[in-house]
């Protein structure tokens, strides 16, 4: 079995090449083990919900795990085709005591896997993931897992109605605007559940690449890729839009696109967000990943709230959401959490949620978000090297006297600009992220970066 499938939050591989029916059972009998334990339950008390994306991959994937659970007593309810949100709020919302879902996240059609959670015992409403990396542990001990062997129960189960419900408690509907929206799902997930909810609502749902279909043919399923929101920023100014939103194809990832076209990251979106959050709850606290722009923390703070600062990563961020008691997290990558959202990702409530906050500024929303603008960040960029510790080592050695910290790579600050070197935790990269007063400073800084890096 190739190890490289295995990764820091599920289970990602190439199908059937790394990952098949076979395969498939392998991990499954390795999740109830692993949840089993972590319950203190047996696996015929076990009650699962399980969920697919529309890959190719994932319906004989899928069909192989459920083979497995039915085979040891496990009560399994199916939601079928859905979005990611649907199934973390399934999983938070009806108290499984696991979930277990067939896909492979943004990456290429070509892919199959699995993203698993669990209830979280440590702290009450809330799931938890169980990491790829854990299950591959867990398979070397699988010989010595006997559960007895019981015929389970199947059901089909929708749980649309109440999800929409849940999303839409997050705003007041009677303050969003008639809005004109543009919307790309990429042949994904979200365009199932994205007419039903704008139904709900009082603005007009433009849809592009809608229908669902295995290959992503329109765009890559990755919205941060390159140019894959010229479509939707074509067509927003064609049709003359407020605004647009994109997803990726599972549907946990939500980025907005402003009237003109121009795409925006995801910690622009969280200061949109929080700037209203705030108003209504002073001192609430907002968690933010380390490579975020620093018109975060600052503009938070500014507005009375609590900016938390995190690692990289959708785990490190709800940990902090639980031990320093955020409400909200957020990383540039568009990933948007929510406390009472089971401290999972949904896009759909951070969608929501902007629609209030631009319907509330009134302004269109290329100005809200050049009041956010106070800097000059670039992209994090990627570079190929052989000896990674070797690379940090320059790094730590040249700007020793202006380390802020090393908590997640290497965080590097001056009095007008920083920047931060992580290593890739799968590949042989180094990530570096430079934000500076202005883009031709943050363009020198780089060069300057990389000159320690490679001399």
């Amino acid at each position: 079995m190739d190890a490289s499938i295995f990764k820091s939050y599920d289970v990602r591989g190439l199908y059937p090449k790394q990952i098949d029916a076979e395969i498939a059972k392998q991990i499954a009998m390795a999740y109830l083990s692993v949840v089993s334990r972590k319950l203190h339950k047996p696996v015929k008390n076990l009650k699962i919900v399980v969920a697919k994306d529309v890959r190719e991959a994932s319906e004989p994937l899928m069909k192989a795990a459920v083979e497995v659970f039915l085979k040891y007593g496990t009560e399994v309810h199916d939601l079928e085709l859905v979005s990611i949100n649907d199934f973390y709020f399934a999983a938070g919302y009806f108290k499984y005591d696991c979930g277990f879902m067939a896909t492979a996240s943004h990456n290429p059609p070509g892919y199959g896997g699995f993203k698993m959670v669990t209830n979280n015992t440590e702290y009450t409403d809330s799931i938890k993931f169980i990491s790829g990396e854990q299950v591959h542990k867990e398979l070397s001990a699988l010989s010595g897992f006997h559960p007895e062997e019981k015929k389970g129960k199947y059901k089909k189960k929708d749980v649309s109605k109440e999800h929409l419900k849940h999303i839409l408690s997050f705003v007041d509907v009677k303050k969003i605007k008639k809005l004109k929206v543009l919307a790309d799902t990429g042949n994904g997930m979200v365009g199932l559940i994205l007419p039903k909810l704008f139904a709900k609502l009082p603005v007009e749902l433009i849809s592009i690449f809608s229908e669902l279909d295995p290959k992503f043919p329109n765009r890559p399923p990755n919205p941060l890729a390159k140019d894959a929101f010229l479509s939707a920023s074509r067509e927003i100014l064609k049709q003359k839009a407020d605004l647009g939103v994109m997803f990726d194809v599972d549907g946990d990832r939500m980025f907005l696109l402003d009237e003109k076209g121009q795409f925006i990251r995801g910690d622009m979106t969280i200061l949109l967000l929080a700037k209203m959050l705030l108003k209504k709850n002073p001192g609430e606290g907002i968690v933010y990943n380390l490579i975020c722009s620093h018109a975060v923390p600052e503009l938070i703070a500014k507005w009375g709230g609590r900016p938390i600062r995190s690692e990289v990563g959708y785990i490190n961020l709800v940990r902090h959401m639980h031990t320093e008691h955020g409400s909200i997290s957020c990383e540039v990558s568009g990933h948007f959490a929510f406390k009472e959202n089971y401290y999972a990702d949904s896009g759909l409530i951070a969608l929501v949620l902007a629609l209030q906050a631009i319907s509330e500024d009134g302004r269109p929303l290329s100005e809200i978000i050049k009041d956010f603008t106070l800097y000059y960040r670039g992209d994090e960029f990627n570079i190929e090297v052989e000896n990674i510790p070797a690379k940090l080592e320059k790094i730590r050695y040249h700007y020793r006297d202006n380390i802020k910290d090393e908590i997640d790579g290497i965080t590097v600050e001056f009095g007008d600009w920083w920047f931060n070197v992580r290593p890739s935790n799968t590949e042989p990269l180094l990530r570096i992220t430079v934000e500076a007063k202005d883009k031709q400073s943050a363009e020198q800084h780089q060069q300057e970066i990389l000159q320690v890096i490679n001399n």
